[in-house]
C-alpha cells in the first residue's frame, strides 16, 4: 500500500510510475504517488536512437521518472526515464519502501486502538507538514530525539501507542560513504574474477556494489556512525585493491 499525496509533483522531482500505454513515439504512465497521469516522449526514454520503444518499456512496467514540466491547468506532466541514474532509482525505491513501512506502523497502531486508519493517517500527515512530507524520516527523528509524536497534535492515547511502536520498529538512520572502483584486467575470465573478489570481500558486511559500465563498480558502505563507515571503507578498498592486483589493476575514487 502506498497512499497518494494530495498535490502535484514538482519539476525535477523523482516519481514512481506504472506504464499504462505504449505508442510508437510516446509512453503514458500513471504516477503512483499522486494519482495522476503523465507522458514520456520517445526522446526521454533512453539515450541514442530507439528503433523499437517496446524494447525499453511495456504496459505494467514500474519505472522511476524525473519530472520535466507540470501544467496543472492542462493536467499535463512531462517525464523523463533516461535522466534518472541507477543510483537515483535505487534511492527512490528505497525511500518508498521506507514510507510504506511507516504507513504500516500507523495501520498497526490503528488496529490496536480500533481506530479507522485513513482518517488517523490524514490527521498525522496534517500535523507533519511543519516537519516535511515524508513520515519515515519523522519517525527516525523520534528515535534520535529530534522530534516528538506529541508534535503531531494527536490525542494522548494514539500519541503514546505510536511512540512505543516507532521506537520498537524504526532503526536510526545510517551513514553512507560511496565511491567508484575502476578495474582493468586482461584475463580471459576477468569478469568472473572481479565478481568473485567483490563477493568474498563484501560477504557479511553492510556494503553494496553495482556495475556502472566501462569497468567501473560503484561501492557504498553503510554504518551507524561516520567513523565506523570510514574505517570499513578503508579496509574494504585496501583488500579489494590487493586482491585485484593478482589479475589486473584497481583504482578507487571516493565520491565528493
Amino acid at each position: 500500500m502506498l497512499l497518494q499525496q494530495d498535490r502535484w509533483p514538482e519539476p525535477s522531482e523523482l516519481v514512481l510510475c506504472t506504464v499504462t500505454k505504449v505508442l510508437p513515439h510516446s509512453v503514458f504512465v500513471s504516477l503512483d504517488e499522486f494519482g495522476k497521469s503523465g507522458l514520456i516522449h520517445i526522446s526521454e526514454i533512453s539515450p541514442g536512437r530507439i528503433r523499437n520503444i517496446r524494447d525499453y518499456v511495456k504496459e505494467g512496467k514500474v519505472v522511476v521518472c524525473k519530472v520535466l514540466d507540470v501544467r496543472e491547468d492542462r493536467g499535463h506532466i512531462d517525464l523523463s526515464l533516461r535522466r534518472v541514474s541507477d543510483n537515483q532509482r535505487r534511492k527512490k525505491v528505497n525511500e518508498l519502501k521506507q514510507e510504506q513501512k511507516a504507513e504500516k506502523i500507523v495501520e498497526f497502531v490503528c488496529g490496536q486502538l480500533k481506530k479507522e486508519f485513513l482518517p488517523t493517517y490524514k490527521e498525522i500527515m496534517a500535523g507533519l507538514k511543519t516537519h516535511g512530507e515524508r513520515l519515515y524520516p519523522f519517525f527516525q527523528d523520534i528515535i534520535l530525539d529530534k522530534a516528538k509524536v506529541a508534535d503531531l497534535g494527536l490525542d494522548k492515547t494514539i500519541t503514546k501507542a505510536l511512540d512505543d511502536i516507532v521506537r520498537q520498529r524504526i532503526k536510526p538512520p545510517e551513514v553512507s560513504i560511496e565511491g567508484t572502483f575502476k578495474i582493468i584486467t586482461y584475463a580471459s575470465d576477468g569478469v568472473l574474477l572481479i565478481r568473485s573478489t567483490f563477493e568474498q570481500v563484501l560477504k557479511d558486511t553492510e556494503a553494496e556494489v553495482y556495475y556502472e559500465g566501462g569497468g567501473r563498480y560503484h561501492l557504498r558502505v553503510n554504518a551507524q556512525h561516520y567513523k565506523d563507515a570510514e574505517k570499513s571503507l578503508k579496509e574494504l578498498t585496501d583488500t579489494i585493491t590487493e586482491q585485484a592486483s593478482a589479475y589486473g589493476t584497481a583504482v578507487f575514487e571516493r565520491a565528493a
